[in-house]
């Protein structure tokens, strides 16, 4: 059996590996049964057609979506107590992290005040929320939360919270994740399964119940080759990213592969894991290497820590090798990417959409000049496109001609936050300046780091004097040459420009290079990763060839070409592994131990219960556990239910889900005022989420929800017994008021978008007792069982349209004793009609689930 058990691992993909194992660890017989770990085993034939539990080794909150978890556990508290149990007893099951610094709303935008300033007013803004997370870290255990001011869910969770094996009184397992935050996939570049969840499954997980998916397909990314050596990390994350979003990879996981896989850094694997969202697949998964091992040794993981994981990995067939004559796993798919295929662009030189591969360059540029004035074209005679202008300038002469460089600008924002391409141009200029190249004095060059963390390590490394000398000085930390903040050109260059009628060129590394964006008179704009911009100061123009033709003259009048001063990608990941991870990770660990002065001085109660405040908009004492149940009740039937919004097709969670600044004509803004707080104090919807007046309120507020009822956009409903039109908030109150239940009609993919908790808790406070839909996003119709609302769907082919109903109608819907996965239910109406719908329960568990309330309530009942 062993020797079969080795044999049928060896051909699973690694991520199916890990939920193998977890099934394994965690068979109890009845969330996780023995079957469920033979059909992961069988995955080869199973994928797609079966469902698996898993139960991730933790849990990862960020505090929009934390606090509403710890509301509930708060809650849960205070049910427990009521119904003579024992609230000491509520924690946490599976080890939880919450992040409080996710979020940050911007007040002051100007350097240097913006950090201190914009902490101070979140801190003063959120004090009753922080207060509330800081009584949970006292009384939860296994529970642990970071504090405000150390960084963002995701980069912590990456940099602090990773374990990527888990040893827990001397037991090995693989380190996996679940999370609130669509990012949590970055943790499978580490070799860490993990992604995105909603929070009403997170909770669950919290309290020990598994994730339930379809045991997915495994598509393999094979990577061969070897890439350009121009290519950066940017340029090799983009191009994998476009492949696979033509793979059509959506809702599979994606496996990487291949003899390329280890000519990628750790930063590269995690950027790549964090762009599933772009390429719709649910992970990413790079399984564990020398790689990943020689990066956790950078961070600071000790040395007899890595030799216990590269051992107990290696044993249990989870630590991939390419030397290993094993072979590949199997795959459900294979799609090739082949490295050397990846060549650098640039964009321009008008529109970032218009890419231009670096080595066709000079010929593109030299079509622009001849082609009409419009989106590429400058339009220039042909007896006029080799004309130079001399200038002088600071007591020398210079000749400018088409498609000469005055504006190079240096920007580490948005997609070039990864430190290779940064560094890359900071070893660029030191081999350039030792080789003896200079950049023209006339050409305004600037170097802005998106963050001091940026200069920090471009100082570290060694690099930054290099940049400095060849011109790249920091010049600030704000917008600067992307919005037009460029420094004006000397007088004389001007003059020479538009005398001569020249197409000079800026080249940055931001995001837009519309014309005349930069600067007037600079007509041609390109857009290029940090270390080419460098290069092409340094040449002086981008009618060049780096291929055939040297950058300038070096020492003794030496040719010195791009090939010659280019950083290798193995000097790259030295650099980077040594100087930028060490040190980042050095200052993180640094910071998490001595902790933040504002959080430790900040008083919180320490009871076992949480004393709520009845005056707070905050925090409020949610009612989903005013009905605790001990055991099962067969389902209600559902009788006479009016309908309280008649919606259509591709109704999204955020249609459903309050999010964003508060309306001050909504019904939460009403509520907000009547207790006190004029508009500027609403604050948002997600600093609210642990206030359920706030968020029921907030409940289908959206402006652009089109209710068929009201016929165009606007969060409004009728109330039909008094036939008024109202808030949706206001119309469920009154129906809730008068005892009677509603009911949601809905056309195609009822849910789509981001898993979020409030789209189906929202509902439910408003007293929803089912959806009637011809289709739900699958997750969203396990959130609605998971707090107790039924998600029916009408038969094929049949809709409210096709069965002549009006939505005005009163529903009866009845439930049998026992229910069984998709079983037909009968609905009558007050007019006389009457149709079948299927109930969507797709296993015994979610039944289960529903006949308790909920998976919350289910969990709840064991205290």
């Amino acid at each position: 059996l062993s020797q079969l058990l080795c044999l049928a691992l060896d051909t699973l993909p690694y991520s199916i590996r890990v939920l193998f194992e977890s099934s394994v660890r965690n068979c109890d017989g009845f969330l996780v049964k023995e079957t469920d770990a033979m059909n992961i085993l069988d995955w080869k034939t199973k994928q797609n057609n079966v469902e698996v539990p898993f139960c991730p080794a933790r849990v990862v909150l960020q505090d929009f979506t934390g606090i509403p978890a710890m509301v509930d556990f708060a809650a849960m508290r205070e049910a427990v107590r009521n119904a003579g149990g024992d609230p000491v007893k509520v924690n946490p099951a599976c080890p939880t992290d919450l992040t409080v610094d996710h979020s940050l709303q911007i007040d002051f935008s100007k350097w240097p005040e913006t950090v201190l300033k914009n902490q101070e007013m979140e801190f003063g803004r959120n004090r009753e929320r922080l207060q509330f997370f800081k009584w949970s870290s006292k009384v939860f255990k296994n529970i642990s939360i970071i504090p405000p001011e150390t960084g963002m869910a995701h980069q912590v969770n990456l940099e602090y919270l990773s374990r990527v094996v888990f040893e827990v009184k001397d037991f090995l397992y693989p380190d996996s994740v679940v999370g609130t935050d669509s990012h949590t996939t970055m943790v499978n570049g580490l070799g860490i399964l993990g992604w995105g969840v909603g929070g009403i499954e997170t909770e669950a997980v919290m309290l020990g119940m598994p994730v339930t998916l379809t045991l997915p397909e495994v598509v393999g990314c094979e990577l061969t080759g070897t890439a350009s050596p121009l290519a950066t990390s940017i340029d090799i994350v983009l191009s994998i990213t476009k492949q696979l979003r033509q793979a059509d990879v959506a809702g599979k996981f994606v496996e990487f592969f291949g003899s390329g896989v280890s000519q990628l850094s750790v930063a590269d694997r995690t950027t790549i894991a964090n762009m599933c969202p772009e390429y719709g697949a649910i992970l990413s998964f790079f399984p564990v290497d020398n790689v990943t091992l020689k990066h956790l040794k950078h961070t600071g993981f000790d040395k007899a820590k890595l030799e216990v994981m590269e051992a107990y990995l290696k044993a249990v067939k989870l630590f991939r090798n390419d030397e290993s004559s094993s072979g590949e796993p199997e795959y459900s798919q294979i799609v090739q990417v082949s490295l050397s295929s990846i060549v650098p662009y640039v964009s321009g030189p008008k529109r970032s959409q218009d890419r231009v591969a670096v080595h066709n360059m000079k010929s593109d540029f030299q079509a622009c000049l001849n082609e009409k004035s419009g989106v590429k074209g400058f339009q220039i005679a042909a007896e006029k496109q080799n004309d130079v202008v001399p200038v002088q300038y600071e007591g020398n002469e210079y000749k400018l001609s088409h498609g000469c460089i005055v504006i190079a600008a240096v920007i580490s924002c948005t997609n070039n936050c990864n430190p290779s391409v940064m560094l890359a141009a900071g070893l660029l200029a030191k081999k350039a300046v030792e080789a003896g190249l200079v950049v023209k004095p006339y050409i305004r060059t600037s170097l802005s780091p998106g963050s001091g963390m940026v200069t920090h390590y471009l100082s570290s490394s060694g690099v930054l004097p290099y940049l400095s000398k060849l011109g790249f000085e920091v010049v600030g930390y704000g917008c600067s040459t992307c919005v037009g903040n460029t420094a004006p050109l000397p007088e004389a260059i001007r003059n020479a420009i538009k005398q001569g009628d020249i197409v000079a060129c800026g080249v940055l590394s931001g995001t837009k290079n519309f014309e005349g964006r930069l600067c007037d008179c600079v007509r041609a704009n390109y857009l290029a990763s940090p270390p080419l911009v460098v290069a092409y100061a340094i040449a002086g123009t981008v009618r060049i060839d780096f291929e055939t033709e040297p950058l300038g003259l070096g020492i003794n009048g030496k040719s010195i070409y791009l090939r010659d001063i280019w950083p290798t990608r193995k000097e790259l990941h030295t650099v980077e592994e040594e100087c930028v991870i060490s040190s980042m990770f050095r200052e993180l660990k640094e910071k998490m131990e001595k902790g933040n002065k504002r959080w430790n001085l900040l008083e919180a109660p320490e009871s076992t219960l949480f004393p709520w405040d009845l005056k707070s908009t905050y925090i409020r004492c949610p009612s989903f556990f005013d009905k605790l149940a001990k055991e099962p009740v067969s389902p209600q039937p559902i009788e006479n239910a009016h309908v309280l919004l008649y919606l259509g097709d591709s109704i999204t969670t955020d249609h459903i889900s309050p999010a964003g600044s508060i309306a001050r004509s909504s019904a939460a803004a009403k509520y907000l005022t009547n207790k006190g707080l004029t508009p500027r104090e609403f604050n948002s919807y997600g600093a609210r989420r642990g206030n359920d007046a706030v968020m029921t309120r907030g409940t289908f507020a959206n402006i652009k929800l089109l209710n068929k009822f009201i016929g165009k956009p606007a969060p409004k409903t009728i109330h039909f017994p008094t036939g008024q039109t109202l808030d949706v908030f206001e119309a469920a109150e009154l129906y809730q008021k008068e005892g009677i239940p509603v009911i949601i009609l809905a056309g195609k993919k009822y849910g789509l978008g981001s898993s979020r908790d409030w789209a189906a808790k929202g509902p439910f406070l408003l007293g929803v007792k089912a959806v009637l839909a011809e289709s739900y996003e699958k997750v969203h119709k396990s959130q609605l069982i998971g707090i107790g609302i039924a998600p029916l769907q009408f038969l094929p082919g049949e809709n409210p349209n096709t069965l002549g109903l009006s939505g005005r109608e009163q529903f009866s819907i009845l439930f049998p004793q026992e229910l069984s996965p998709g079983m037909t239910l009968d609905i009558k109406t007050s007019t006389g009609k009457a149709f079948s719908v299927i109930a969507l329960f797709e296993n015994d568990m979610e039944i289960t689930l529903y006949k308790y309330g909920g998976s919350l309530n289910f969990v709840a009942r064991r205290f």
